[in-house]
Order: structure tokens, then C-alpha cells, then sequence
């Protein structure tokens, strides 16, 4: 495929996989990266070094001393533009086009998370049920990646155990849904205690309890699951840092002061 020019479909699908790894597994030997050459019939080193001409247009990793390879950037930046002015459209087609490449439909590649979509709802309204299901599907999988699929404040890491948690709800800002500083990876019960402004976070990760939550001091299960985090931080993530702004939109709106 040497000297064959990238097609639009190739450089979606080269993005969808780099919102999925983080900076440091973007070479030849990640597993993913094989997979994806594989499936487009182009070179692992191609696939990778795309991926890497991703990062110079990511201002993530510029603000943090990475600056990727910049030889891709005129052809990454416009996808790169196109996932910032409409995530929610993007990330879909970026599924689609996989599900595409790997011999299957949509909905048959994302069935589990699509079996409570009632059988009675067809046309327009099941096409945008399932793009929810599958967007939410892709933000755990960005999110997750990002903490290295552990929780960022008690280090759980099973799977089953861990949510990809919206630090402003999805409901409440409809742009902001896949924006991936506005997830942070939490266990179920930390992620339960954040959604319902329980705790919340101040911008250097520091964890506050509500008084709600003050006035169970002494009680087994505080001493249990939440004594342990009352003085913690949350991990640095991989790649994406929970959005200072949306972490005070919480403060300000979710926390239960």
C-alpha cells in the first residue's frame, strides 16, 4: 500500500483507534494497531505512525510536552476538526466504518448493548437509540483506556466493576457527551457517589465528601469504602485530563455541599 493515498474511511478509522489508546501504546507492537493494519490492508508501521500524526493535532498532549509527528497533519487535522465540531456524528460513523471492515452490521456487532431497545421501535427513532448505544459503548472504551482501566481513585481494576463516568451528565450537555475530558473511570460505588454529588473533585483531583455524606462518620461502611479516599487523588490519566471547567460545572451543580 506504499505511495496509495489514505481514503476518508482509513483516516476515521485511524482516529476511532487513537481516541483508544493511550500516547504510549501508539507503535507497531500494540495488539490493536496489528488488528486495524490487518483489516485495511495497509502496513502496522503506517497505521502507527498515522496514529502519531494524530497526536500533533491533539492539544492534550501539546499543552503537556508531546508534540506527535507532525508529517500527517494537513490530512488529520480536518478529521480531527470534524470530531471536536460533532462528536456524537463522527465517533458513530468511525463504528459503523469498523463494523463495516470487520464483516458485520452495526447492530450485530453491539448487540448486548442494544437487547433493552424494545423490538416496536423502528425507523428514525431506532436509528438514534442505537447511535446513543453505540457512542456510550465507544466513551467507556476512551475513557477507560485513559486510566488504564483502572478506577482513578481506589485502583480497582475489574472490568465488570468500572464506569466511565460523565463529570457533567449526559442529559445536561449534549456537545460535551464524548468529549473525553469529561469522563473519568470510577468503580461503581465511587461513580454512584459522584453522580448523585456525594463527592465530588477539586481541579487538582483532590476528593471532597459532601456533609451529607460527613454526617455517616463512624459508621462501619464509611470507615469501610470511604475513610480509605477521604485524603486521595485522582490517578493522571494517560492522555486526557478532566476539563477544569467541567469539574466546577459538578462543584457547582451536582455537589451536594
Amino acid at each position: 500500500m506504499r505511495g496509495i493515498l489514505w481514503t476518508r474511511e482509513e483516516m476515521i478509522l485511524a482516529f476511532n483507534l487513537y481516541l483508544k489508546l493511550p500516547f504510549g501504546k501508539l507503535h507497531t507492537r500494540t495488539p490493536e494497531i496489528i488488528e486495524l493494519a490487518q483489516l485495511m490492508g495497509r502496513s502496522v508501521n503506517s497505521v502507527a505512525l498515522r496514529l502519531v500524526n494524530y497526536a500533533s493535532c491533539d492539544p492534550q498532549l501539546q499543552s503537556r510536552g508531546i508534540s506527535g509527528m507532525k508529517g500527517g497533519l494537513k490530512q488529520c487535522q480536518p478529521i480531527w476538526d470534524e470530531f471536536v465540531d460533532n462528536r456524537d456524528t463522527l465517533v458513530f460513523e468511525s463504528e459503523r466504518i469498523l463494523a463495516e471492515y470487520q464483516g458485520v452490521a452495526i447492530e450485530e456487532k453491539f448487540e448486548e448493548d442494544l437487547l433493552d431497545i424494545p423490538k416496536t421501535i423502528k425507523g428514525e427513532e431506532r436509528i438514534r437509540e442505537v447511535k446513543t448505544r453505540v457512542n456510550q459503548n465507544f466513551f467507556r472504551q476512551m475513557v477507560l483506556a485513559n486510566y488504564g482501566g483502572k478506577c482513578a481513585l481506589t485502583g480497582i481494576d475489574i472490568m465488570e466493576l468500572l464506569v466511565a463516568s460523565h463529570i457533567i451528565p449526559w442529559s445536561d450537555n449534549e456537545k460535551e457527551r464524548l468529549n473525553p475530558q469529561n469522563g473519568i473511570c470510577l468503580s461503581s460505588l465511587i461513580d454512584k457517589a459522584f453522580d448523585k454529588g456525594l463527592i465530588t473533585f477539586l481541579d487538582d483531583g483532590s476528593v471532597l465528601f459532601s456533609n451529607r455524606l460527613k454526617s455517616n462518620v463512624g459508621k462501619d461502611y464509611f470507615s469501610k469504602y470511604f475513610e480509605p479516599i477521604k485524603n486521595e487523588k485522582l490517578i493522571e490519566p494517560k492522555k486526557y485530563l478532566p476539563n477544569p471547567s467541567f469539574l466546577e460545572y459538578h462543584r457547582d451543580t451536582i455537589f451536594n455541599k
